[in-house]
């Protein structure tokens, strides 16, 4: 395949990407629908220049490799071949997270409800995910799956609308809850597992120019067996798990710190166990919407 050229327009941010890479090309018009644009669009403003290439050389031949570069930069070893949609996305989340000063970014999930936000930040394995793409398709609106882009000294999120990264046991679970939902192909044996995405609704990008409040911040871990558990945080937990999960926390010094210490005077703050989600989603209407 001769190198394609693209564009991704996923506010607050516009991609040009350039692939010679069949299975990224395929996917991106997959999962991303309305808001990929084909060629190359001169007149737009693009934010970030990222491209994903076939390693050369004997290489392109025995057991193929991807390569991620933001514009001449390459901050990621080559990948399996099999595995350069997965390098693309999290390609764009390396590039917003190092180089966005804009916004403070929290590493979470974040999901609306009746114009009222919450960010669920949690590490790998805590199921966050799985219940990010729960709540995306049954009634909440999708704001992000990976970062939550706070505006300073507020409590107003942005939107940056993405597909839900699902891996290993969640694929499964999640093709079986959503039987029309639209999946990429599976990355094989990344370093994460085997890896897939599910594509937003339309409606959620559609919606990705509508900002939403804050009113909660919630750090999932899923437990397989338990039942519900609530653990209510007090502001100095709750700062230090979201400074934790900072970004750009140290890059944008006092504002970033001012901005956290605001937000959590005024939201709630819980940390929660669970195995049941419609537990979950009682929990959120009852104690935080």
């Amino acid at each position: 395949m001769k190198s394609k050229t693209f564009q991704l327009d996923l506010s607050p941010f516009r991609f040009q990407i350039i692939t010679d890479i069949d299975l990224v090309l395929d996917n991106a018009k997959r999962i991303y629908q309305q808001k990929f644009i084909d060629g190359d669009l001169s007149c737009h403003y693009i934010d970030y220049q990222l491209s994903v290439m076939k390693s050369g050389g004997v290489r392109s031949f025995y057991k193929p490799q991807a390569r991620f570069f933001c514009d001449t930069r390459e901050p990621f070893k080559p990948l399996n071949h099999n595995q350069g949609f997965a390098m693309l996305e999290w390609g764009m989340n390396w590039t917003v997270a190092a180089h966005e000063l804009q916004h403070v970014i929290i590493h979470s999930a974040v999901l609306e409800k009746n114009g009222k936000a919450i960010i669920f930040p949690a590490p790998p394995g805590s199921g966050k995910s799985t219940l990010t793409a729960y709540l995306a398709n049954n009634g909440w609106r999708l704001l992000s799956d990976e970062m939550a882009l706070i505006i300073p000294f507020s409590d107003i999120v942005v939107p940056f609308v993405r597909p839900i990264c699902l891996k290993n046991q969640s694929i499964d679970i999640a093709k079986t809850w959503f039987p029309s939902g639209v999946f990429s192909s599976v990355a094989k044996d990344t370093h994460k597992g085997d890896v897939i995405h599910l594509a937003p609704k339309p409606e959620h990008f559609e919606q990705a120019g509508i900002q939403a409040k804050i009113v909660g911040v919630v750090f999932p871990r899923f437990q397989a067996g338990t039942a519900l558990e609530i653990y209510q945080l007090d502001m100095m937990e709750a700062f230090t798990k979201l400074a934790e999960n900072a970004f750009n926390f140290t890059a944008i010094g006092k504002d970033g710190f001012d901005t956290v210490t605001q937000l959590i005077e005024e939201i709630a703050k819980f940390e929660i166990c669970y195995s049941q989600l419609d537990e979950v989603v009682d929990f959120l209407l009852e104690e935080i919407i």
